[in-house]
């Protein structure tokens, strides 16, 4: 009965040491004519406008959308606040937050009688409300005398990981290095992207976006690639971000390139 007490004590104790961190992300929107976009911001520490910092935008997924502009720190966001990732990895980091209504990426997604979603990824076309806006803050931010535009990153999970492959094509000349967690795109698209450093994991098991998405684009573009990195967790279903996340070598890997 103590270990069960102890043990919810410390569930508890985490996650309001969580919550209190949150905090440091502070809250942030763009608006610019019919764009709007809200997101929060994580500076480095002892941050100095002077300098220059290199900037990564994670993307979340479909569950974290809204526009409390709070859902979107569930995953990942923890990971840039431990104090060694402040010291080693001094970085602007920034996860906008997607409006229910819209989708980081041009998809058409149909759902089966069993409640299986279908995901077919559109070559080319126009960008969704909420990847406009994106794009906007993004290229907002590139103005900032502090951002040092060589080192511009961007990663995400599931509809972020499918945004990020979106986002790659769309300003193919903007970021140093990608990751993309459980997410697809149509692979006639790789050729807009595919002088970008990236990153690419999936779950095995995962029954919400079918590995083969991830599997089809790492091996079209280890043919055209300098360097494509793919990881497939065997055991994961769809929370395979929980063991990307936990990667010792993802964040040395990401900021370990520039443009």
């Amino acid at each position: 009965m103590k270990k069960i007490v102890l043990s919810i004590f410390l569930f508890f104790s985490f996650t309001f040491l969580n919550a209190q961190d949150f905090k440091k992300y502070d809250y942030g929107s763009f608006i610019k004519r019919s764009d709007s976009i809200y997101y929060r911001i994580l500076f480095p520490e002892n941050f100095n406008p002077t300098q220059k910092y290199p900037i990564v935008f994670v993307l979340h997924g479909r569950g974290e959308s809204g526009k409390d502009n709070e859902k979107q720190l569930t995953h990942g966001a923890a990971l840039f606040l431990r104090d060694d990732v402040r010291q080693n990895f001094p970085a602007i980091v920034i996860f906008p937050q997607c409006p229910i209504e819209s989708y980081w990426a041009n998809v058409n997604i149909t759902t089966n009688s069993k409640g299986k979603r279908n995901f077919s990824f559109v070559e080319g076309g126009r960008p969704t409300k909420a990847m406009h806006a994106l794009q906007g803050m993004v290229k907002d931010f590139l103005k900032k005398p502090f951002v040092d535009k060589e080192r511009v990153y961007v990663g995400g999970l599931s509809m972020g990981g499918m945004g990020t492959y979106e986002l790659l094509r769309r300003q193919r000349k903007t970021f140093a290095s990608a990751f993309a967690i459980c997410g697809g795109d149509n692979t006639n698209n790789i050729k807009k992207y595919q002088t970008v450093p990236l990153w690419i994991f999936h779950g095995g098991k995962d029954d919400i976006v079918d590995p083969a998405f991830s599997i089809a684009i790492a091996e079209r573009l280890k043919t055209v690639s300098d360097e494509v990195k793919f990881t497939l967790y065997p055991n994961d279903n769809h929370n395979s971000w929980d063991s990307a996340f936990a990667e010792p070598g993802l964040l040395p890997w990401l900021f370990g390139h520039r443009r």
